[in-house]
């Protein structure tokens, strides 16, 4: 018995001493983890994250659209023109007068403006054609009548008499237009089908260098290839913002850059051409400061005392920064601006004079002097009194003479030019067009001048 309660007390000892030691050595606290996923906690903001806004834009772009209401609309140009070429054969063997003639065809694209076959393309695409036919989408062939064109800006109009309403493409404000929107190029060359390319907006108010004509192109990253000259560039609504018009490439393809004359252009000259039969071009009336290239805006030089800027209130020094609410940061967005308006038309000029933004309204003025390359003088538009006092019904005025032919027989600025080619001169800008389309490569040119003391001269140049 006694050995009984020995063992049982040495049991209890022991489990005693056990629980002792653990209770020394373990005596943290011993926590049993489990994981539970925790609902996350929202606050509601205004904030959009990037992310979101970026797969909403991409999300939104739908190319089809633009795409099947413009291909319809975009037309093939063909030219065809009679060249006559000199062939030294016939003039060595008496077989001829050494010409030959040929025919010359060129090619282009162009956009349907209207239901009944009013057509805008390049200048450069019909330039010197004799004939001109129209192929539609679905090739059906017409031929097309000139109504008038603006070489300076590049754009020409065309009609079509079809038996059908056409599909045309609707005219956008360009001035709207954004960098880094998407536009969709729409072409119709080589008398296929309508081509398509996207790309976006690179640049607004682009001038070329060594460009002497419209220097207010948009420039698109959008892929347009010879041939494509004279279609559309259209938004992703697919109406119209530009016409095609040039590429920068040293290959003659495409090499990343296109260039558009802006839609806001386009319709101006058509709506001149329907109503005057010539463009009308509108100015400010102010000389600007060519010397200042690093100011953000077009610093006025000064002002003649007739124009309608001065009468509006502008002076020199003014540096222009909007044009009705349009921003201005350079001379070619400036004249883009003006290209588009109508002589007569009221503008909101808005200048910075000494640090303060002053907005004045002015009357747009009239352009009416005109440079002619060819005879390199510059032509005037004579005044009601000029033409009263000469019994005159048009004419253009020398205001400077830069044509050492024109020197050595004595026509002197302030002749008056009435007739050229023995066809009476309306206006300086008819006079600079005919002579430049009509004098160089050795062709002779007849001028009839009205001199200092009102008595008439004839002249043949070559």
């Amino acid at each position: 018995m006694k050995k009984i309660f020995g063992f049982l007390g040495m049991a209890i000892l022991g489990g005693a001493l056990t629980l002792g030691g653990y209770k020394m050595l373990f005596n943290d606290q011993v926590i049993v983890e489990r994981t539970i996923a925790e609902p996350l906690k929202t606050v509601q903001t205004n904030f959009n994250p990037t992310y979101k806004s970026e797969a909403s834009a991409v999300n939104s772009i739908d190319f089809t659209v633009a795409a099947e209401r413009s291909i319809h609309s975009v037309v093939h140009v063909k030219n065809t023109a009679v060249r006559t070429r000199m062939n030294p054969y016939d003039l060595i063997f008496g077989n001829g007068n050494g010409e030959r003639k040929y025919e010359q065809v060129g090619t282009g694209s162009g956009v349907i403006i209207s239901q009944d076959g009013y057509i805008v393309t390049n200048n450069h695409v019909i330039a010197g054609a004799n004939n001109i036919e129209i192929t539609l989408n679905n090739k059906q062939k017409y031929p097309a009548e000139l109504i008038g064109t603006d070489k300076e800006n590049d754009i020409a109009l065309l009609k079509i008499d079809a038996d059908l309403d056409l599909p045309y493409i609707p005219f956008a404000n360009s001035d709207n237009l954004k960098i880094g929107e998407w536009v969709l190029a729409v072409g119709n060359p080589y008398d296929l089908t309508s081509t398509v390319t996207a790309g976006i907006v690179s640049a607004k108010g682009r001038d070329l260098e060594g460009n002497s004509a419209i220097d207010s192109f948009i420039q698109t990253d959008a892929a347009v290839n010879p041939g494509n000259s004279g279609g559309a560039l259209v938004n992703t609504r697919g109406e119209l913002v530009g016409i095609n018009t040039a590429i920068s490439s040293k290959t003659g393809s495409f090499i990343g850059y296109s260039f558009a004359v802006p839609s806001n252009i386009a319709k101006k000259i058509v709506d001149d051409l329907l109503e005057f039969g010539s463009v009308q071009e509108a100015i400010l009336g102010i000389n600007i400061d060519q010397r200042e290239q690093d100011i953000e805006g077009v610093r006025i030089a000064s002002l003649p005392d007739d124009s309608g800027a001065k009468k509006g209130g502008l002076k020199a020094g003014d540096i222009i920064k909007k044009v009705n609410n349009v921003k201005i940061s350079k001379f070619s967005e400036l004249r883009g601006q003006l290209t588009a308006k109508r002589p007569g038309e009221l503008v909101n000029i808005t200048v910075d004079r000494d640090g303060q933004f002053i907005t004045k309204s002015v009357k747009l003025s009239k352009k009416d002097t005109f440079i002619s390359r060819g005879l390199n003088i510059q032509l005037k538009d004579l005044s009601k009194k000029e033409l009263k006092k000469y019994s005159l019904k048009g004419g253009a005025k020398i205001i400077r003479n830069g044509n050492r032919n024109l020197d050595y027989y004595g026509v002197k600025e302030g002749y008056i030019i009435t007739e050229i080619n023995k066809n009476p001169v309306r206006s300086a800008s008819e006079a600079a067009k005919i002579i430049d389309a009509s004098y160089g490569n050795g062709k002779v040119i007849y001028l009839e001048v009205v001199n200092l003391e009102g008595e008439r001269e004839r002249y043949a140049f070559r």
